[in-house]
């Protein structure tokens, strides 16, 4: 997710303070959600091993729902982004998503 380690003494106020026996040790820095949405772009692009962009349909679809169980769409310009790493338009981001939900209501 691209979180960045700190000394517990640097800690701000969104940051996460961890302990060991009731002592602080460090604290992690987590990223903006847009930054984290690059971040989850290059691993799924390091899992696959190949660009996105490069993947059939159906792996496309499958990675639109990867992403949106874990809330890249609630990032402002997510459908935008996805769509630019895909390779495809915000249309048929859209599209999948919403084949996606069809297919819920169908089960």
């Amino acid at each position: 997710m691209g979180g960045e380690m700190v000394g517990p003494e640097e800690a701000k106020g969104d940051d996460v303070v961890l302990a060991w026996e009731g002592e602080d040790v460090v604290a992690v820095r987590l990223p903006h959600l847009s930054e984290s949405l690059d971040h989850i772009l290059a691993e799924l692009e390091r899992r696959h091993g190949m660009p996105l962009s490069e993947l059939d349909r159906k792996t496309k679809q499958s990675v639109v729902r990867v992403l949106e169980t874990r809330g890249a769409f609630s990032v402002r310009h997510g459908v935008e982004t996805v769509a630019g790493a895909l390779g495809v338009s915000r249309f048929t981001v859209y599209n999948y998503l919403n084949r996606e939900t069809e297919q819920c209501a169908d089960k």
